[in-house]
């Protein structure tokens, strides 16, 4: 949808989807020498014209910015809504978010 500088900002009709997506990001790029990070979490955004915005995309930033190179991190929110999908995960923890209440489950998709 939009790039942050060094980031992206991607929208998806699932999180199954978004975590398939990920992770062919992460193979496609991983021969350029090229170690991503990726967070992923769920929730209601606002629309701003062609941009996304809202604390839903502000805690997916939060989320990547935990990631080590070439991981794919996901909120457990993320996780509790692709059960039955067949994608594993492990667990990394609570951690807080910056700017964000609380602290929140993070998990990482196994390789």
């Amino acid at each position: 949808m939009n790039t942050t500088g060094d980031g992206f900002v991607a929208s998806f009709d699932g999180p199954a989807r978004a975590l398939r997506s990920a992770r062919a990001i992460i193979e496609a790029t991983a021969s350029t020498g090229l170690e991503l990070r990726i967070g992923l979490h769920t929730g209601e955004c606002e629309v701003r014209g062609e941009d996304l915005g809202g604390l839903s995309v502000h805690i997916a930033a939060r989320v990547a910015a935990l990631a080590d190179p070439g991981e794919i991190l996901v909120s457990g929110t993320v996780k509790d809504l692709v059960i039955g999908s067949e994608i594993e995960f492990v667990d990394r923890g609570e951690r807080e978010l910056k700017g964000v209440p609380g602290t929140w489950k993070l998990f990482a998709i196994s390789r």
